[in-house]
């Protein structure tokens, strides 16, 4: 079984394929999306500045990663990710940042990983993929799965104002999160 909180030591990089060029300045799209907080949230109706981690997928404990998944440049790491952004998110709040992680996965899949890593902000499905269809984010097809690539938005009322991609190591996004949130 996979080791989902420890990154490999020869985990390849992913390259920059000019995915996220067209996002700097673009608007958050105006659509709710399911939280496993509760309810639904439309991030383009919050004011201030908001911290979007969007990772392809959270692997379970009980269930097999996708043939060849640590292979795959960007695909691995979305657990070690969730949790640097967990044990950094009081030093997000008091930069003024609220923070989300969004996948594909659904609501109901993404609680588990939300409640196993006790996750204190919440998790977004755009499981009908509206909000990457909306930016035109990068994707990947892994096996039967359509994925996003891992990208990390930094927002303000409403506006993309920075973009991380590609997102490498996965772990280490925060910190260039919390240094560009600093400077």
């Amino acid at each position: 079984m996979t080791q989902l909180t420890q990154l490999p030591d020869d985990l390849p990089a992913p390259v920059d394929d000019g995915g996220c060029d067209h996002l700097k300045g673009m608007a958050l799209p105006d659509l709710s999306l399911s939280s496993t907080h509760g309810g639904n949230v439309n991030l383009s109706e919050i004011n201030g500045r908001v911290v979007i981690y969007i990772y392809p997928m959270t692997g379970r404990p009980d269930v097999a990663l996708p043939d060849g998944w640590e292979q795959i440049p960007g695909a691995r790491g979305c657990t070690p990710q969730s949790c640097s952004f967990r044990d950094h998110h009081k030093e997000l709040q008091e930069l003024g940042a609220t923070l989300f992680g969004l996948s594909t996965q659904s609501t109901s899949y993404q609680q588990e990983a939300s409640d196993r890593l006790h996750l204190p902000f919440p998790l977004l499905s755009d499981e009908n993929r509206q909000f990457a269809k909306a930016l035109n984010l990068p994707m990947m097809f892994v096996e039967e799965l359509k994925l996003i690539k891992r990208t990390t938005l930094i927002c303000n009322d409403g506006v993309i104002e920075h973009v991380f991609y590609p997102v490498f190591p996965p772990d280490k996004n925060v910190d260039d999160v919390i240094a560009w949130l600093k400077a």
